[in-house]
């Protein structure tokens, strides 16, 4: 019996090595927010495809474009080659199956009117904190991270919004890049105060998502620029 509980030494060493061999590395953290936030993604695009009343190859290339458009541009800005999803096809199965699956279900159960934009709100943040990571990992500088991070969080809801004829939500009176970018600069200054990987994305994801919703609830968004009619 006293065989079973001692561990002392060499033990508690072994011990140690396992735990630091199943702790997730950034690399790890990052892969899976960005297939997370892909899946996302592509639900946003499928549904706004829906609301277009598109056939399901339609579906497929909108939930394409929504979920990797942002990276897309991002990985060209930043000479990043291959491209992320050409490099890796497990992102064009997840993409397809979560557009086929919104598809399919969709027929049959009919999502909230507030679906769309709630999965939008949370695939921003996750992208940011993707296109903020990645940056960082590429070297960029602070004003770099911070923009990657917006980029990576809207050109694919920009292209989305304009292939389904829907003035695009970057460019309406809402905190949305905003928020984005926020995200970006949070997430930036969470990781040089030594918080780690996990810690830092989770609690910029909650913090844009709340943000991005809270916008939506309450109708919040910055000052409008307006010139009066010189006629008057």
């Amino acid at each position: 019996m006293t065989d079973l509980f001692w561990l002392h030494g060499e033990s508690w060493a072994q011990v140690a090595q396992v735990a630091e061999a199943v702790t997730a590395s950034p690399g790890d953290v990052l892969y899976a927010l960005d297939l997370f936030g892909t899946i996302v993604f592509a639900i946003s695009g499928a549904l706004a495809a829906g609301r277009r009343h598109m056939d399901v190859f339609g579906v497929v290339v909108i939930a394409a474009v929504t979920a990797v458009g942002g990276g897309t541009t991002r990985d060209l800005l930043l000479d990043r080659h291959p491209v992320f999803w050409i490099d890796d096809g497990l992102y064009l199965v997840v993409i397809v199956g979560a557009a086929l699956v919104t598809f399919f279900y969709t027929r049959y159960v009919r999502p909230p009117d507030s679906a769309l934009l709630y999965a939008d709100a949370f695939g921003l943040a996750v992208f940011a904190v993707v296109g903020a990571r990645v940056a960082l990992d590429h070297g960029g500088g602070p004003a770099i991270v911070v923009l990657m991070a917006g980029i990576t969080a809207t050109v694919g809801g920009m292209i989305r919004d304009v292939l389904c004829d829907e003035t695009p939500l970057i460019l309406r009176r809402e905190i949305y890049a905003t928020a984005a970018l926020g995200g970006g600069a949070l997430y930036l200054g969470l990781q040089s105060v030594g918080l780690g990987t996990w810690g830092a994305a989770s609690a910029t994801i909650v913090a844009v998502t709340l943000l991005r919703l809270a916008a939506l609830k309450w109708t919040l968004h910055l000052p409008s620029f307006r010139i009066g009619d010189p006629s008057n």
